[in-house]
């Protein structure tokens, strides 16, 4: 969640009232306007308080057109008449609320069967606000765990996690938030995230586990997690040390199941201890809902779980988050139901054909070197071409937001800070018709961009609003 600091205040600023919104005034007479930073005095008609909100509102890009945003931006109606019935209960409140308590377990059990458990009814799970807080709580477990087998060093040694530095923030916050070292694998030539063996290398009697990610949010690609297993067995057999993995399938986790049925990511592999995913991305349910799974009780130290009894009933809980609505969770229940495996992969299947579809017209134009063609998440990168030098991807990434696209342009992390990219999200709901007329927009520029002297865009943050 961003960040904001209080402005100055300004006394005389206020929120300008248009005199038809005051019709309603019960008292007769027209509403003052109410000031913007500070609670007004009076309550407004709620038909005022409304238009004046939704008139600030319209200034807000159109989802729909928000080729940077991962999360799912159109549902059924019917998906949404559920969520309104559902945004009043407290998804804590299991005791109250049982089934809608009933439908998270459902959600838990086919996942596990989705990501292949062994033995589905062994698997520990629960719903949480997202990825974000889903991989939290799973690397919470990776360093409780690592604490309990070294107890006679910890808190005297530092508990350390591998990963890509391709990883998701969120990482980076746990790693801050529960004073973890983070053990970086940078890019190197052509490849955007982990290696296998580099990530080995990085490892020690301190390391809690090791992430692998299905689905990088820099270009799209699936991380080698099989082979990162393999990698891993094989330190296990020269040193005895044994290191978990834990997958990020923040996005991949919802596409290759469908799509990549033989790719070997998931409880398969006997190392992998646990599993993230976001509902609110290609699982299809607005923004508010992720996944956590782990394989096995033994995978979540019993001491992370909570039992309260004050809202009635005895309930375990394990999140950051305690109150929140139950109408994500049923949403993602509902669209199961509603596809199922076969309804999934034709939506997953079309989301990627309009991807490999757009990238393979894009290169065509001649401007622009593709890293990655959305064939394995529907997702891809492209940067400009080795002779283009009268712009760059942020004056691309600029020139498409006045026609309403929002694509990110951003730089790649360490060692391959000189790499400028545009990344292109394809999403349930991003038809062909639409990358069609993306595509018309995109070349209509290009002309006034060749006629350019040299790239133009001298704040490369404020072209985008984008940061990795």
């Amino acid at each position: 969640m961003a960040l904001h600091q209080v402005p100055e205040r300004d006394e005389t600023r206020t929120v300008s009232v248009n005199p038809f919104f005051g019709a309603a005034d019960p008292v007769g007479g027209m509403t003052e306007a109410p000031p913007t930073h500070r609670l007004p005095d009076a309550p407004l008609p709620p038909a005022t308080a409304y238009q004046l909100v939704h008139d600030e509102l319209m200034l807000d890009g159109n989802s729909r057109l928000n080729l940077a945003t991962f999360v799912t931006t159109w549902m059924e109606p019917q998906a949404g008449v559920l969520m309104a019935e559902c945004r009043d209960k407290n998804m804590i409140d299991k005791d109250e609320y049982p089934r809608t308590a009933e439908l998270e377990r459902r959600c838990v059990a086919m996942l596990a069967d989705l990501w292949n458990a062994p033995d589905p009814s062994a698997v520990v799970g629960c719903s949480t606000t997202g990825s974000s807080e889903a991989c939290m709580l799973a690397g919470m477990a990776l360093k409780r765990r690592w604490a309990k087998r070294n107890a006679d060093r910890y808190p005297g040694a530092r508990p350390n996690l591998v990963m890509g530095i391709n990883v998701q923030v969120c990482w980076e916050k746990f790693c801050a938030f529960w004073e973890v070292e983070a053990r970086l694998v940078p890019m190197e030539g052509e490849r955007f995230h982990i290696d296998p063996q580099a990530a080995v290398e990085l490892c020690d009697e301190n390391t809690i586990g090791v992430v692998g990610i299905l689905g990088s949010t820099f270009d799209g690609s699936y991380e080698p997690v099989a082979e990162l297993c393999a990698a891993l067995d094989a330190l296990q057999e020269r040193t005895g040390l044994d290191i978990p993995v834990h997958v990020d399938g923040a996005s991949g986790g919802m596409v290759a199941p469908f799509l990549d049925e033989d790719l070997v990511w998931d409880f398969r592999l006997p190392r992998v201890a646990s599993i993230n995913s976001s509902g609110h991305k290609y699982g299809l349910v607005y923004p508010g809902v992720g996944w956590a799974l782990w394989r096995d009780q033994e995978a979540l130290p019993e001491e992370l779980v909570f039992r309260v009894n004050y809202l009635g009933g005895e309930m375990p809980t394990f999140a950051l988050n305690f109150s929140r609505p139950g109408a994500q969770v049923v949403a993602q229940y509902y669209t199961f139901l509603r596809l199922g495996r076969e309804g999934y992969r034709a939506v997953q299947r079309s989301t990627r054909e309009v991807a490999t579809s757009l990238a393979s017209r894009i290169e065509a134009l001649g401007d622009f070197r593709l890293l990655t063609r959305g064939d394995q998440l529907p997702v891809f990168a492209l940067t400009t071409a080795d002779d283009v030098t009268s712009y760059d991807v942020f004056d691309v990434s600029r020139r498409l937001r006045e026609g309403g696209w929002l694509v990110p342009a951003y730089t790649f992390p360490a060692h391959r800070e000189d790499l400028s990219v545009l990344r292109i999200v394809c999403r349930n709901g991003f038809s062909h018709d639409l990358a069609d007329l993306f595509l018309d927009d995109l070349t209509r520029l290009l002309p006034e961009l060749r006629r350019q002297p040299r790239p133009l865009t001298r704040d490369k943050g404020a072209a985008t609003g984008f940061h990795h």
